[in-house]
């Protein structure tokens, strides 16, 4: 008696969510763990251009001066970028991105003197669109500042090059009290201090895992040693 034909089901690429933002500190790994999703899952990849700001480099260099032309150029581009996010996904589209509209004001927070803010905060909010799209979820992506300070040397990019731990410090840590407040979206907080969601296919793999079965508001994940 002939055994019955085994049936070989194709894993589910579809994607879980249709709008997904990562977002962590400068050197954490959310432009390359989005390029990786975006292979995955049939979803178009929205990437920050911090080349277009064209004061960047010179806040790097002298922050104080710079920090409120750098923040506004920001604001211009944030208010574009979530545009183009309600565009795509308006066309059916699913989207993951590497930032999310609000990272403006947790640099601008950080940054700014308490004038500055104001200001900022008056001239931010009539930017920004008012009906800019909520992720379905939000990849927090954690790590120390010496791990931070570490991969930003190690790409090596010209006005990456004064960037220092005191401030990568103090970045983290307002990246936590953002989203120790946030409930717009669920977040899935990651502490990729020993996961290589780049080169790994295990610990992507773990990943998946984790945003796919993921219930409730807030989780963690951590890898264990």
């Amino acid at each position: 008696m002939n055994a019955p034909p085994v049936t070989v089901t194709a894993p589910d690429l579809r994607a879980p969510h249709r709008y997904i933002a990562v977002e962590g500190p400068i050197g954490v790994g959310k432009t390359s763990l989005v390029q990786r999703l975006a292979e995955r899952w049939p979803m178009r990849p929205l990437l920050e251009r911090p080349e277009a700001n064209p004061f960047l480099a010179r806040f790097y260099g002298d922050m104080t001066r710079y920090a409120l032309h750098t923040e506004l150029q920001f604001a211009v581009q944030r208010a574009e970028e979530a545009r183009q996010t309600a565009d795509l996904l308006a066309r059916g589209g699913a989207v993951v991105t590497d930032f999310l509209p609000q990272k403006s004001t947790i640099f601008a927070r950080l940054t700014l003197d308490d004038d500055e803010w104001r200001l900022y905060e008056g001239l931010a909010g009539r930017i920004a669109p008012v009906d800019a799209p909520v992720p379905d979820l939000v990849i927090q992506l954690q790590a120390s500042p010496a791990t931070l300070l570490a991969r930003v040397q190690k790409r090596s990019r010209a006005d990456e090059g004064r960037i220092t731990e005191t401030y990568l410090r103090e970045l983290g840590d307002a990246y936590d009290q953002f989203f120790y407040h946030y409930d717009a979206s669920p977040v899935l907080t990651v502490n990729t201090e020993h996961l290589d969601l780049l080169e790994s296919d295990a610990d992507f793999a773990l990943l998946l895992e984790h945003i796919e079965t993921m219930r409730g508001r807030k989780a963690s994940f951590v890898k264990a040693l």
